[in-house]
């Protein structure tokens, strides 16, 4: 079974551990490191022989347009992760749709191509923002994968599905998502970044392998470039739960990915957004 892989591509400094400690107008004075990243995940996925989404910033794709277009024409699916990795639960409905607009201008423009899927900064659409999956339709999104159906204390939607569903009545828009795995009346999360980087290889590929032989549906993982970086630099003044989650095992996340991306088969999320649809 074809799983969908995914790259949310933000830079070290704009993750949601940092959000309290780093302030956006410190951002321009922090070195960047996303393109450089990004271009070595452009690699590994060559090195794999595989095509992914990538879930991308409107702030990266205005001041790195040539990286955006790199991934296009290396035949990647380009999506939006909104503009600058605000959580949507902090925004208003208008305020969700400005930044949509925002980010899928710049997008677009630096990709040369129309996107339709998108990515919720830290999975932020839950309870809190019953319109949001409203305005995704009405801004013409096929698909989203924004959703994590699990508890956690940055995150989540313990209720919402495990897997693809429509969100809004009489509209075609997908959500997908992202993977979980049920163990012993427990709910794990299993569809990578800190999760995969922290837990033993042998986890994620057991719940892949699970998602698909047991509950014939697709896995829904993602990553970030800079979880590739072990050089990135250090943010001391960070919770140290913080730091734990951020730093922990970088320099051992590109082989066990390789590892991964060898193990199963992969897609664009947009293609599988397609089969999922039809299915429903």
């Amino acid at each position: 079974m074809r799983n969908a892989l995914s790259v949310d591509v933000e830079d070290w400094f704009q993750v949601g551990a940092f959000e309290h400690v780093i302030d956006r107008s410190d951002w321009e004075s922090l070195p960047r490191r996303v393109e450089a990243n990004t271009d070595a995940v452009l690699a590994l996925f060559d090195e794999a022989g595989v095509k992914a989404t990538f879930f991308t910033l409107g702030w990266v794709a205005e001041r790195h347009p040539a990286l955006i277009r790199r991934i296009a024409d290396a035949g990647h699916e380009i999506a939006s992760h909104g503009y600058d990795h605000k959580r949507v639960f902090t925004l208003t409905e208008a305020g969700f749709r400005a930044d949509l607009a925002r980010a899928r201008g710049l997008i677009e423009d630096a990709a040369g191509q129309r996107i339709t899927g998108y990515r919720a900064p830290s999975f932020s659409i839950d309870l809190r923002t019953p319109w949001a999956h409203r305005v995704l339709a009405e801004e013409g999104y096929a698909y989203s994968s924004s959703v994590a159906p699990i508890a956690h204390d940055h995150y989540g939607w313990r209720s919402a599905p495990r897997f693809a569903w429509r969100p809004v009545e009489g509209a075609d828009l997908i959500e997908l998502p992202v993977t979980t795995a049920d163990l012993a009346g427990r709910r794990l999360a299993a569809g990578g970044g800190g999760f995969f980087r922290l837990l033993p290889y042998g986890f994620s590929n057991w719940a892949i392998r699970r998602v698909n032989a047991r509950d014939g549906r697709p896995a829904i993982f993602y990553f970030h470039p800079w979880e590739i970086d072990p050089d990135q630099p250090r943010i001391a003044r960070a919770p140290l739960r913080s730091r734990l989650r951020h730093y922990t095992n970088l320099s051992e996340m590109r082989g066990k990915l390789l590892k991964l991306l060898r193990s199963h088969e992969w897609g664009r999320t947009d293609a599988i957004a397609a089969e999922q649809a039809r299915a429903l």
